[in-house]
């Protein structure tokens, strides 16, 4: 499966690194949600994003998975913008799929 990311050439080194890594958290399923949400937006990011997300990409893989699939909530102290957000969109119909196959 190839990532649905804007070319590497595309972005700057922290983007190409933490697309990577929002690709490539452990389970296939966290993978899909979280790498498909970061691909989308990973261009236009603010630095205050881009730190946030880099926190998220810190959190155990389980954990996020779970709350992204709100099968348990989002603790209060890790709650931001940034994860509000993945977490809306990770649960919108076709989350995770390429948008050519939404």
């Amino acid at each position: 499966m190839s990532d649905p990311t804007p070319a590497d050439s595309e972005l700057d080194p922290r983007r190409r690194r933490l697309n990577f890594r929002a690709w490539h958290r452990g389970t296939k399923e966290t993978d899909l949600m979280v790498g498909a949400f970061v691909a989308r937006h990973i261009a236009t990011f603010t630095d205050a994003e881009l730190d946030e997300l880099e926190q998220i990409l810190e959190l155990p893989d389980v954990d996020l998975g779970d709350w992204l699939m709100q099968r348990r909530p989002i603790p209060a102290e890790l709650a931001g913008p940034l994860l509000s957000r993945m977490l809306v969109e990770c649960n919108e119909s076709g989350a995770g799929l390429p948008p050519h196959l939404r």
